[in-house]
This record gives structure tokens, C-alpha cells and sequence, in this order.
């Protein structure tokens, strides 16, 4: 059964890469330093980060969630990056080709996390169409999928506060949204997002997938 929470989840999706020469630094900063920092903030619920398992360039994914996309609004939010320590600025400067959206919870169905997430991005439209949703919930019901959801961008959000980067406000101009099908199974998990993705208008080769690395709770 799909749901919509009346309280909507904000989310801050973060979809980078790394100087691979720096990749141990990077690593040990955001599992030491950085999620714990973001998970501090005042309204995160909690934070996963993920590695690529499709040989896909943009290696590193990090999801935040927070109480409400108000979250992301709020002076605790953005006093967080007043001040950033040296590690958090050298690996800051070593990311590339990011991409950073700050989302609201606009569709959910089945339930939990898995340990394997993947994932594709499609205009809000064809997500709400109730064919879609209906599939979606289908979906949830395969063996080794436990979860689709949809996180709306809002675009005026999504630019980043850590870096100041244009064209990271750029990319976030237009509003879209990102679909995230979680699961046991990475096999089951790629299937039903590759489905989804064609019955969105989208083309399934757009869609990645990654396996969890660790969770960190509020």
C-alpha cells in the first residue's frame, strides 16, 4: 500500500566523485568527520552513503534525511557551513562532477531500506500519474525490492552552501525529480528501476545503481 506521509521527509542527495589519487583521504573524512557533522544538524533523521556497482563514473552517493525540507531552510542548517575545517575544504575541492539536490518526500511505497539502492531522475508529471505510482507499488511486491520512492527537487535549495559553485546551481535549475528503488537484491533492485524508468518516459540505461557502504542515525 503507497503512502504519502503528511509530514514529508526532506532529503539532500549528493551524487559526486573523487580524485582517485586522494580516494583514502576522502573516504576516512566523510565516514570521520562529515556525516557526523551533517547528522548534528538540528531536524536530520539520518544519513547513508553508497558506492557504485555498475561501473558508472560518478562513483559516490551520500543521501541525507531530514525532518522536513523546512530543514534545509533553517539557520541551524546553514550555520553549519560558516566555518569548515581544512579536511572538509581539501576534500570539498577534490569532488567532481557533483550533483546536489535538496528534495521532498512526494511519493513512497512499500517500506524499509536495502542494502542496494538504484536509482534514476524524471520529470515530477510523469511520477504522479497513477499508472506510474500503481506500477511503483507493484514493484514493491518482487522478491528482493522492498521500497520505491519519489524526492521532488526544489531547486531553490539545491545550490551548494559548502562551495558557493555556480554550476551547481545551474544544474539544479530545473526542477525534476530523483526515484529511489531499494532492495535486498541489486539484480531485483536495477530490474524494477529499469522498468519504472520506461514507464516514466525515461531511458533505463539512465539508471544507476549503488550498494550501501554504512548508516549513520540522529
Amino acid at each position: 500500500m503507497s503512502t504519502t506521509p503528511n509530514a514529508q521527509p526532506g532529503q539532500l542527495c549528493i551524487w559526486t566523485d573523487t580524485d582517485p589519487q586522494a580516494e583514502a583521504d576522502f573516504n576516512a573524512w566523510y565516514d570521520r568527520e562529515h556525516m557526523q557533522e551533517r547528522v548534528g544538524i538540528r531536524g536530520f533523521r539520518h544519513a547513508r552513503r553508497f558506492l557504485a556497482n555498475d561501473g558508472h563514473a560518478r562513483r559516490y552517493l551520500a543521501l541525507y534525511v531530514t525532518e522536513s525540507l523546512d530543514v534545509f531552510r533553517s539557520d541551524a542548517y546553514r550555520q553549519a557551513f560558516t566555518v569548515q575545517t581544512d579536511w572538509s575544504l581539501r576534500n570539498f575541492a577534490r569532488m567532481s562532477d557533483t550533483q546536489r539536490r535538496v528534495g521532498e518526500l512526494a511519493f513512497e511505497a512499500g517500506e524499509g531500506e536495502g542494502a542496494h539502492v538504484a536509482i534514476f531522475v524524471a520529470a515530477p508529471q510523469a511520477l504522479a500519474a497513477a499508472n506510474w505510482r500503481d506500477a511503483a507499488d507493484t514493484a514493491t511486491h518482487e522478491p528482493g525490492v522492498h521500497a520505491v520512492r519519489v524526492f521532488r527537487t526544489e531547486g531553490t535549495l539545491s545550490s551548494s552552501l559548502a562551495t558557493g559553485d555556480d554550476a551547481s546551481t545551474a544544474r539544479a535549475v530545473q526542477e525534476d525529480a530523483v526515484v529511489f528503488v531499494e532492495g535486498s537484491s541489486n539484480a531485483a533492485a536495477r530490474a524494477a528501476a529499469e522498468q519504472l524508468a520506461q514507464a516514466a518516459g525515461v531511458a533505463r540505461e539512465t539508471v544507476c545503481s549503488f550498494d550501501m557502504l554504512w548508516r549513520l542515525a540522529a
